[in-house]
């Protein structure tokens, strides 16, 4: 099963988790923010775009261990092989660290592969036109769960009209 993963994370430069947002091919989702990230190191754009978007999911909140165990019985609930699907390197990172703490030192057992999404499907039309739909007044762009739906939104669009054109 693949699963759509977004994050919201402190800067580019040494990037501290805020929020990741999970969404599986059949519509389940999983989100969760941090309330123990430094928001000192949060960048002018994270300020500005991010963090006036927390608070929208009730129960999301909570530090680093509450996240990263939630997650981990998440992942470990969906039951079956799942692939992570992200579209920035750092996506990668943020889930692993948030899944890894010195008291659990192993990824779920289902978490099995992951699969990088290039900028040349993120660009394509079709990916951007799913991906756009989406988004609303509640859900918008730079909120980890949106962005994890608009992902997979994207990314089913376009492989849906690879297979039309063979």
């Amino acid at each position: 099963m693949r699963v759509f993963l977004d994050t919201e994370f402190t800067n580019f430069n040494l990037p501290g988790l805020i929020s990741l947002g999970l969404v599986t091919e059949d519509g389940r989702e999983f989100y969760a923010e941090r309330n123990d990230f430094l928001r000192e190191a949060c960048s002018p754009f994270v300020q500005a775009h991010v963090l006036p978007l927390l608070g929208r999911v009730a129960g999301a909140s909570g530090n680093a261990d509450e996240v990263g165990s939630r997650l981990h019985q998440w992942l470990e609930g969906l039951g079956e092989p799942v692939c992570v699907v992200y579209d920035y390197v750092d996506d990668w990172l943020l889930l692993t660290q948030a899944l890894i703490t010195p008291e659990r030192l192993r990824l779920p057992a289902t978490l099995q592969s992951r699969e990088f999404v290039p900028a040349e499907v993120v660009q394509h039309p079709t990916f951007r036109a799913a991906q756009a739909a989406v988004y609303s007044l509640e859900w918008v762009q730079h909120h980890a769960l949106a962005d994890a739906r608009g992902l997979r939104a994207g990314l089913l669009a376009w492989q849906e009209a690879l297979k039309q054109r063979l």
